[in-house]
């Protein structure tokens, strides 16, 4: 079920949208996250697309053609105003501060359907479909760990991958050399905001641990172990074939 649910904080875009952001709300209840992203008048003024409620109920609150604000202080791609051109999704659910939960299957099957019909009006590569976490890991962890990032691929939205692990000895904070300019090169490819140095620092731990909030939710630990590294590379050659 729709239903418009307008809020007053939008602006204009500079061009088409070409990438989704999925957040959670954050909040201790639907009603709340709703009140607070159609509230025009009391600051922070944020704002989404949609809002999707745990019983699979879509709220329509911007318009697509307008800009949202959602993103934040963001970076994706040397992109660094992902509000301009994303379209923002948020999931009803408390959030890890409020008491974490997994994402009911009525939520989930009511985001692929509105992903369906969001890639049928505009041209949005797997591959820019992500988390608000990976746009702005210094800030964010949502949608988070127990999202079902593997669902939403196999339904055709986004990417996945399960490649076997790569040998190697892990790469963590204070590591320096080859080794971490390739991970840090990698990062900076898929579009984190990493370029590479050589020195394994708290920005590359930070982004890592995006990485893996997307990409190996069951280690979140911000460590370059082999299966982590295997699966940024193979992320990468997907991403260029999406």
């Amino acid at each position: 079920m729709h239903i418009d649910s307008p809020s007053p904080n939008f602006d204009a875009r500079r061009g088409p949208p070409d990438m989704v952001v999925i957040h959670y709300t954050g909040m201790p209840s639907a009603a709340e996250a709703l009140a607070r992203l159609t509230d025009g008048v009391n600051p922070p003024r944020v704002s989404s697309h949609y809002m999707i409620d745990e019983d699979g109920t879509v709220h329509r609150l911007v318009s697509e053609e307008r800009r949202a604000w959602h993103a934040g202080k963001s970076f994706w791609k040397g992109e660094t105003d992902c509000n301009a051109v994303s379209i923002g999704i948020e999931l009803v659910n408390p959030g890890h501060e409020f008491g974490y939960r997994p994402f009911p299957d009525a939520q989930i099957t009511a985001l692929i359907k509105l992903l369906d019909e969001i890639r049928e009006r505009w041209s949005v590569p797997s591959s820019r479909i992500l988390g608000h976490s990976d746009v702005a890991p210094s800030r964010k962890d949502d949608p988070g760990e127990l999202f079902p990032w593997k669902r939403l691929a196999e339904a055709g939205h986004g990417l996945w991958v399960e490649p076997n692990p790569s040998p190697g000895e892990p790469l963590d904070l204070g590591d320096e050399g080859v080794g971490v300019f390739a991970l840090q090169a990698g990062l900076h490819r898929l579009g984190y905001n990493n370029p590479p140095s050589g020195q394994f620092d708290e920005d590359t731990k930070t982004n890592l641990i995006a990485f893996q909030r997307h990409w190996r939710p069951e280690r979140l630990d911000g460590v370059a172990d082999g299966e982590t590294r295997a699966r940024l590379v193979a992320l990468l050659r997907a991403a260029a074939e999406a």
